[in-house]
C-alpha cells in the first residue's frame, strides 16, 4: 500500500502540467493548489513504508522522509502562492500566458528571484536529492526506507523518485521560466512565422504544438542538469542542518517574499 499511496500522486500531478497552450489533460481554475494538495500525500505514503517493514532502519528512514517532505512542503506552498499572487490566477495555463505579455524579460524569474530559490532548494528536497537525501542514506540507514522492498514495490520507489524530479522541473518551468513560451526573440518570430503560414496553408498548424513540447522540456531539463550537477558536487548535509533550513530559514524568507508580493500587487491596484 505504502508505494502505490507514493506514487499515484506523482502520476496525478501530470494532468495539471501544460506541455502547450492546447496540450494539457486538465486545465483547472486551482491547478497549482490541486498539485500541492495532491502532493501532501506522499509523507504518508513514506511513513506507511518504513512502519510496515518492521524494521528499525526502515522506520527510520519512513520517519526521515515525513519529516523532510513535511518541513519543506511549507516554503514551497508559500513560493507557489507568491506566483499566484502575481499572476492573479492558481490556474497553471494563466500563468504562463501572463509571462509572456512582455516576452522575456516578463518571466517570474526575474520578478520573484527569491521565491526562485526557495523554490529550487524546496524542490530538491521534497524530491530527496543530495545534498537532501537522509531518507536514503546509505551509511546511516542502509537504504532507509527501502530496504525490505524488493521487485516490483521496490521499483515504484524508484519511478515515483524520478518523476517527481520531473514534475518539480516541469513546474519550475510552468512557475518561473514562461512555460512553452520561447520568449527569445529568433524564436518568437519564428512561432509567429509558422501561425502565420498555419492559416494559409493548415498543414503547418501539427509544427506549432511540436515547437511548444520541445520548448517546455528544454526548460524542464536545464533544471534536471542542475540536480544531477548538485548531486555531483554538493555534500550530503547532517539531519540538524535539513530541518534548520526546513523550519527556520526557508518559511520566513518565503513568507516575506509573499508579503512583499501582496503588498505589490495592493499597490498596483490602487494605483
Amino acid at each position: 500500500m505504502g508505494p502505490a499511496i507514493v506514487v499515484i500522486p506523482v502520476f496525478i500531478s501530470y494532468l495539471i502540467i501544460p506541455f502547450g497552450q492546447q496540450i494539457i489533460l486538465t486545465n483547472l481554475d486551482i491547478g497549482v493548489f490541486f498539485w500541492i494538495a495532491i502532493s501532501s500525500i506522499v509523507p504518508l505514503g513514506l511513513l506507511m513504508s518504513g512502519y510496515g517493514s518492521n524494521n528499525k532502519y526502515s522506520f527510520l528512514g519512513g520517519l526521515r522522509a515525513a519529516a523532510q517532505s513535511i518541513s519543506y512542503e511549507i516554503p514551497l506552498a508559500l513560493c507557489v502562492l507568491s506566483v499566484s499572487l502575481l499572476s492573479g490566477s492558481l490556474s497553471t495555463v494563466d500563468i504562463v500566458e501572463i509571462q509572456s505579455k512582455h516576452g522575456f524579460l516578463s518571466w517570474n524569474l526575474w520578478r520573484q528571484p527569491i521565491g526562485f530559490i526557495t523554490f529550487f532548494i524546496s524542490s530538491l528536497a521534497e524530491c530527496e536529492r543530495l545534498p537532501f537525501d537522509l531518507p536514503e542514506a546509505e551509511e546511516e540507514l542502509v537504504a532507509g526506507y527501502q530496504t525490505e522492498y524488493s521487485g516490483i514495490k521496490f521499483g515504484l520507489f524508484y519511478v515515483g523518485s524520478h518523476l517527481n524530479l520531473l514534475v518539480s522541473s516541469l513546474f519550475v518551468t510552468v512557475l518561473y521560466l514562461g512555460g512553452w513560451k520561447s520568449s527569445i526573440p529568433f524564436f518568437e518570430s519564428f512561432e509567429q512565422n509558422i501561425s502565420i503560414f498555419n492559416e494559409i496553408n493548415g498543414s503547418f498548424g501539427v509544427l506549432s504544438p511540436v515547437i511548444e513540447v520541445i520548448t517546455t522540456l528544454s526548460k524542464s531539463y536545464l533544471f534536471l542538469f542542475i540536480s544531477i550537477l548538485t548531486r555531483r558536487t554538493l555534500p550530503r548535509v547532517r539531519i540538524d542542518q535539513l530541518l534548520d533550513l526546513g523550519w527556520k530559514f526557508l518559511p520566513p524568507i518565503a513568507l516575506g517574499n509573499s508579503l512583499l508580493t501582496a503588498s505589490f500587487r495592493i499597490l498596483l491596484i490602487n494605483y
